[in-house]
């Protein structure tokens, strides 16, 4: 079984990835994947720098704010990249999932539906948390302006069209505990895996 998991930025995928990991489920992180290949495969660097339009590798290092201030102004610029990164991400999810004997994996993805990763998936679960809560958490984590984090926040998809092709739902917005719907949704996969 495969369960993707999804939601908004700053919206706490993370931990629950975490917790489902704990329990035995492997997670496949497609942004760690994504920025592996955007750093190492030097066809998709070159794909990426002439999508991008400008210069964003330097001495083969990948500029992620410059790549992130390009492309997240710009749609043809972000729809461009995606297209060169989603496919390649894709397929080391499939050899990924081929060399993994656990009855429940997790795919990991901020942008699961718009990147057509949801087709990959048995069930998947949207993470949730309002947008201020989530935009305090990725302005302390990752050190951006709040009109930054805005601006990604802008570029995904909105939580209630996340959450109407969902199959579960978790509330993360602090004032809930997770812990029993994560276990409940674990309990319920390993059970449809025949496992």
């Amino acid at each position: 079984m495969v369960l993707g998991i999804t939601g908004g930025i700053g919206s706490g995928k993370s931990v629950v990835c975490r917790v489902f990991s704990i329990l035995g489920a492997p997670v496949f992180s497609a942004d760690d994947e994504a920025r592996i290949i955007m750093e190492t495969d030097p066809g998709i660097m070159n794909e990426v720098e002439k999508a991008a339009g400008e210069k964003v590798y330097e001495n083969g290092v990948l500029n992620r704010k410059k790549l992130a201030a390009l492309i997240f102004n710009d749609r043809e610029k972000l729809t461009a990249v995606n297209r060169i990164v989603h496919p390649a991400v894709f397929d080391r999810f499939r050899r990924w999932k081929e060399n993994n004997s656990a009855p429940l994996v997790i795919f990991e993805s901020a942008i699961l539906f718009e990147s057509g990763a949801d087709k990959l998936a048995d069930r998947v679960l949207n993470v949730y948390a309002p947008a201020e809560i989530r935009t305090e958490r990725v302005m302390e984590r990752n050190s951006l302006s709040e009109q930054e984090v805005v601006e990604r926040i802008r570029n995904q998809w909105s939580d209630e069209q996340r959450s109407e092709l969902s199959d579960y739902i978790i509330n993360n917005s602090g004032n809930e505990l997770i812990l029993p719907s994560i276990l409940r949704i674990y309990r319920e996969l390993i059970s449809l895996s025949g496992r």
